[in-house]
């Protein structure tokens, strides 16, 4: 979790350039890229919206009380499914300077898949951009918690972190597609593009 009393802007923003150039880098050269190594030499880059701190915004937490016994199954790329545990409701309020853009408050579920490490949340969503700007199967966002979450805490849901799922670059991987409760309807305008 994040004091936004203690934000800057500027240190954010630079850390969030270099996270780009490395995962451009990784996608560009690495052996374990998603990018297959047929179309490495023409890989240009990937595409990102221009960062912006209003899509860095302040989510209340609220646990499930059982996640086990209402799981939750997603589909995937390549018709399958997989089974994941929602345990935490994300509320959120969005106010942007754009008047062309809705405000509002609004929630998005955070998952665990049964086995994986505690403490890190899946939150696959699709939003107003899904499949013009952004890809046609959503985009994904992982978050870890500094501390085990109760009702009420407050977490950094930061969409200019959000990214387009290795399955877009290539069909030798299956990803989950986000549920209809994530289905946001609003534009998120932040993190990575696919065209």
């Amino acid at each position: 979790m994040s004091d936004d009393a203690a934000f800057d802007s500027e240190r954010w923003r630079a850390e969030l350039e270099e996270k780009r150039a490395e995962k451009e880098e990784f996608f560009a050269d690495h052996p374990q890229s998603p990018v297959p190594p047929e179309d490495r030499d023409g890989f240009e880059g990937l595409e990102f919206f221009e960062p912006d701190p209003q899509y860095r915004v302040r989510a209340t937490v609220s646990l499930a009380d059982d996640p086990a016994a209402d799981p939750v199954y997603m589909e995937t790329t390549t018709g399958g499914e997989v089974r994941y545990l929602r345990t935490v409701t994300l509320a959120f309020d969005l106010e942007r300077d754009d008047p062309d853009l809705a405000d509002g408050t609004f929630e998005l579920s955070g998952y665990e898949q049964e086995g994986s490490a505690a403490g890190t949340l899946f939150v696959p969503f699709r939003d107003k951009t899904t499949g013009q700007q952004t890809y046609e199967g959503g985009r994904y966002m992982e978050l870890s918690a500094d501390d085990d979450l109760t009702g009420g805490d407050e977490i950094v849901l930061d969409f200019n972190l959000a990214y387009t799922p290795f399955c877009a670059f290539s069909e030798a991987f299956e990803c989950p597609l986000p549920p209809a409760e994530n289905w946001l309807e609003v534009a998120i305008p932040a993190g990575e593009q696919f065209e």
